[in-house]
């Protein structure tokens, strides 16, 4: 029972588009899948954007062949005929970035969340990018309503903390989160700078990872007199680690 709840995973390239990061890298390594590894695209939060699937498979193709590559997607209709034949059979999902909100509503109409929570207990790993590393918890802070953050507490709970991305990159981030969780509306938790990712075994975080130097994971925790108490957790940096992430989307 594994996730890794990322502020990145694909990375840029002038060149091709994107191509495999150190932190889905370690997500496809943590499976530790006998024989060609499996792997399926999720891009709900983007509404299905064809265009990312299409840089998905490329870099997958590209810089992991040995990868098998697949994609589910909601837009207009399930793009497989049993969903959770073809969830359980992956040795890893990977959800893109955008809306939270919007991915956690299709994904309830669909039912994935009970699918996903019985992949995740079989052994898949579960992983993703800004969106892709709220939903797997109680909730966090997002974009998803307009430029204004705000909470969102519906998120799947598969790991019982709360979550925010871009903990370095988004100036509104830290100072909204840690009100959150000091007045209750959210639970201790964990940020993750751009490049962090955080490896959860069942719901104990095994260790935090990172794609580049000098970025952090945070722990955030309720303090005395209705304040929020933040610890410093330093990344292992992740082997062929570069200085450049995805892109913001939450």
């Amino acid at each position: 029972m594994q996730i890794l709840a990322a502020s990145g995973g694909f990375q840029p390239d002038g060149r091709w588009g994107a191509r495999v990061g150190p932190l889905l890298d370690h997500a496809i390594a943590v499976a530790a899948a006998s024989g060609r590894p499996r792997l399926c695209l999720l891009q709900t939060a983007l509404g299905d954007d064809q265009s990312a699937y299409a840089r998905g498979y490329a870099a997958l193709n590209r810089d992991r062949p040995e990868v098998v590559v697949s994609h589910l997607a909601l837009f207009p209709m399930p793009s497989v005929a049993d969903v959770r034949r073809h969830l359980l059979a992956q040795d890893v999902i990977w959800v893109g970035g955008g809306s939270v909100a919007n991915l956690l509503a299709v994904w309830r109409v669909h039912g994935l969340g009970e699918i996903l929570r019985a992949a995740w207990e079989a052994g898949v790993v579960l992983g993703g990018v800004s969106a892709g590393s709220l939903c797997w918890h109680v909730g966090g802070t997002t974009d998803s309503f307009g430029p204004d953050l705000r909470p969102v507490t519906n998120g799947l709970a598969l790991l019982p903390y709360s979550n925010t991305p871009h903990y370095d990159s988004e100036a509104a981030r830290r100072p909204l989160y840690q009100r959150l969780v000091a007045d209750g509306t959210l639970p201790a938790g964990w940020a993750t700078d751009d490049g962090v990712g955080l490896h959860f075994r069942g719901t104990e975080l095994v260790e935090a990872v990172a794609d580049r130097p000098d970025a952090h994971a945070w722990r955030v925790e309720p303090g005395p007199g209705g304040t929020a108490v933040e610890t410093r957790v330093t990344p292992r940096l992740l082997p062929e680690a570069r200085t450049s992430g995805e892109g913001s989307a939450r």
